[in-house]
């Protein structure tokens, strides 16, 4: 009777009563409202003050595009009369919050997209930034910073990083305010999970009801939990904040993540291998080849037959290491193999290919994810 009531307020209040060693994340950590996103904006702009390594004068579009800006100061000069290294067009990207008032400041993403050597010492004239519809939601204008550098003189160049790309912190202001309702027409909102789990999400329901006292929150699928405001008269952002602030201990998949490029190796804690032998040894053969000429220097008159022979000298070396045999007990962690594999001085690109092995066998009981 008293481990059904642990394993009942474990549920209903995410009480940690067995002493788990999984800590609890607040809700807003774990997904996100259905319709509260970030909106992603696109322009067109022209950058002014490079030191000669802007768009050659082949780019037409360059030399169109500061007519075009001239003729706004009602300055009227023929595209192909336009000589200049020291301007680049560029593409400008942007994101909005979910929630945007006029005035409200973002960061712009610059990169050239003519000839341009490099972006360094720029300036962004006014460029608008429009969304899909194609509105225009925010202005974009500044000084680029470019984390790197392009000088060349005759033929010798001197780069670091990529100088054709940068970006303008807090370049942008929006012009419109930009407001995601996060409720449906019926006054409830979904919460979907960033990690969709069934348990995480009956997890999340079961601590909704259990601070607002009522049946709130209810389960839709392994991601999506639809939540009813406890009152229509309620305050929303009292509702939210309480929603946000609520903890919950999520259930997260056993995943072994594996770089070969790098060996790199990251396991979580939950990720449990079977019990199983692992035998590791390694057979190096060295095979080594010179070649000598026979001369026939014992004859002193030699015949039309008698010639000079190259002969092959082969050395074969075998070197077998003694091999380590690993035991692990039931339910051992990723992380007591890779340390038991390490006593035995086995390499990192080993340990990728045993864990692969165990994986093949059934024995490692985690997500096995090459990169």
């Amino acid at each position: 009777m008293i481990k059904k009531l642990l394993f009942i307020l474990s549920l209903l209040f995410g009480i940690n009563v067995y002493g788990a060693t999984q800590d609890s994340v607040k809700l807003k950590n774990l997904g996100r409202v259905d319709g509260w996103r970030e909106n992603h904006l696109v322009g067109f702009g022209i950058v002014t003050g490079l030191a000669g390594t802007g768009d050659s004068p082949r780019n037409q579009a360059t030399r169109q595009s500061i007519a075009n800006f001239l003729s706004y100061f009602d300055i009227s000069i023929p595209s192909d009369e336009i000589n200049s290294r020291n301007v680049a067009i560029v593409s400008l990207m942007a994101q909005l919050p979910p929630i945007t008032h006029k005035g409200d400041r973002v960061d712009v993403i610059v990169n050239s997209i003519g000839d341009a050597r490099s972006l360094l010492g720029g300036t962004l004239l006014l460029a608008p930034l429009k969304g899909p519809d194609g509105k225009v939601y925010a202005l974009a204008q500044g000084a680029i910073s470019v984390g790197g550098y392009r000088y060349d003189q005759f033929g010798n160049v001197a780069q670091k990083n990529h100088p054709n790309a940068g970006m303008i912190p807090g370049g942008a202001q929006a012009e419109v305010d930009v407001l995601s309702p996060p409720l449906r027409p019926d006054g409830s909102l979904d919460y979907v999970l960033s990690e969709p789990d069934f348990v995480t999400a009956q997890r999340i329901a079961q601590s909704i009801n259990a601070k607002f006292r009522q049946q709130v929150a209810t389960v839709k699928d392994s991601s999506v939990i639809r939540i009813a405001q406890p009152s229509p008269t309620s305050d929303l952002a009292y509702f939210m904040a309480t929603l946000e602030n609520i903890e919950v201990q999520p259930e997260t998949r056993a995943k072994v993540i594996i770089n070969e490029r790098t060996g790199t190796i990251v396991a979580g804690g939950n990720a449990r291998i079977s019990k199983v032998t692992v035998a590791h040894g390694n057979l190096k053969v060295n095979v080594k080849t010179s070649y000598f000429a026979s001369q026939p220097t014992l004859l002193s008159r030699t015949g039309p037959n008698i010639r000079t022979v190259v002969l092959p000298d082969t050395q074969i070396d075998v070197d077998e290491e003694s091999s380590g045999v690993v035991e692990l007990a039931d339910s051992s962690s990723v992380a007591e193999l890779v340390t038991a594999l390490s006593r035995i001085k086995v390499s990192t690109r080993d340990i990728i290919a045993i864990l692969q092995g165990i994986k093949a066998a059934g024995a490692l009981h985690a997500e096995l994810i090459l990169q």
